[in-house]
């Protein structure tokens, strides 16, 4: 199948970060805010799950979130995690079919890490599609896109990611 076609089937839609996205589930019950970490504002369902496809030369720009992210491969090309911890340590994590020293079929990237993501090898005809789960659940005011000045400002080391992997 072409991305276009996973799209339609998929029924996904554009991705604020970039890419295209539907969620899948979401679970009936909640974690009260009272038992949550201070870093949520509200309750959050126990988990969450969407499909996320990038095709061609598309990024999902550098954003970060209040929980833990489980990535998933599915079917395509291989696709690139880049992901900037709280101290400072930039870490590349190549998710894809193989298992090898550097392919992985799962990545876990921790709460309040900055991310993005990638096709390895940019192909106007490549896609990548995989699937996220978010626990405890997703939702957009724990959302967080990166802005490249203050992202430079932290980690001015990683001058060369930051720009190439933020929108402004």
């Amino acid at each position: 199948m072409t991305a276009d076609q996973i799209i339609a089937t998929l029924e996904l839609e554009p991705h604020p970060e970039g890419g295209f996205f539907r969620e899948t589930y979401r679970a009936t019950e909640t974690l009260s805010r009272a038992v949550l970490p201070s870093r949520f504002r509200g309750e959050r369902a126990f988990s969450t799950a969407i499909y996320f496809l990038i095709q061609g030369k598309q990024f999902s720009a550098l954003h970060r979130i209040c929980s833990d992210e489980l990535w998933h491969f599915y079917l395509g090309e291989p696709l690139e995690l880049v992901e900037i911890t709280s101290d400072g340590r930039l870490t590349m994590t190549l998710l894809g079919h193989g298992i090898t020293t550097v392919t992985r079929p799962q990545a876990v990237i921790p709460a309040g890490s900055w991310f993005a993501s990638r096709l390895a090898r940019p192909d106007p005809h490549a896609f990548a599609l995989v699937g996220c789960t978010v626990a405890p659940g997703f939702d957009f005011a724990d959302f967080e896109l990166a802005s490249r000045e203050k992202l430079l400002e932290a980690y001015p080391q990683h001058e060369d990611m930051i720009r190439a992997m933020t929108r402004g």
